[in-house]
């Protein structure tokens, strides 16, 4: 596994490498070690802060943090990025479930998609053709909507979209709402395949 370090206004020790070495080593047991890692560690009027890029198949995990010292922030930087590794790897785990079933055991809304009837119209056995005929679900049952009221899940300051995203990350939502430099509601929403999309609110 590849690790690249940068340091602003930091000199990376050694003891802070096996630091950072030994957290990925945990995630690398989550993931396996089919990631690149980058590592920016940075000193801010006596702030230190870590954050942890890791880049798995579908789409990059942000792991950031600040301390009174580098140690602190390392470690709190790779419990989040833990945490968005077990996330993730429940969203690929069920993908591929639901990759390997086939179109006719898919379900919808708990019922079948249609039930199929094959017939023959025509006058005598010779001129008949062969019908299929799908029957759909009269009306799709829906379940009771369960409100959460979050906080977290707004910016409360104007950002450029690659804040909003690291801002998502930190914070572990799916779904975050911000306004970009020129006053514009956007909303970013992890897809279940881990993807981020971005919707543009009119």
């Amino acid at each position: 596994m590849n690790v690249e370090y940068t340091g602003r206004h930091y000199e990376v020790t050694p003891a802070i490498r096996k630091e950072v070495e030994t957290g990925l080593a945990k995630i690398r047991k989550i993931l396996g070690d089919r990631f690149e890692t980058k590592v920016i560690l940075a000193v801010e009027k006596h702030r230190h802060k870590a954050e942890i890029t890791i880049s798995p198949r579908n789409g990059p995990l942000v792991g950031l943090a600040q301390a009174r010292d580098m140690t602190m922030a390392v470690n709190e930087a790779i419990e989040h990025l833990e945490k968005q590794a077990m996330k993730y790897k429940a969203r690929w785990e069920l993908k591929k479930r639901t990759a390997r079933k086939t179109e006719e055991k898919q379900k919808w809304n708990g019922h079948s998609t249609h039930e199929e009837v094959r017939t023959a119209v025509g006058l005598t056995e010779k001129t008949a053709v062969p019908v299929v005929v799908h029957k759909y679900p009269a009306v799709a049952k829906t379940t009771e909507v369960h409100l959460v009221r979050s906080d977290e899940s707004v910016a409360m300051r104007p950002m450029t979209l690659e804040e909003a995203i690291k801002e998502a990350h930190f914070k572990d939502r799916d779904v975050f709402v911000f306004r970009d430099p020129k006053g514009k509601v956007m909303v970013l929403h992890r897809a279940r395949d881990g993807k981020m999309q971005l919707i543009e609110v009119p």
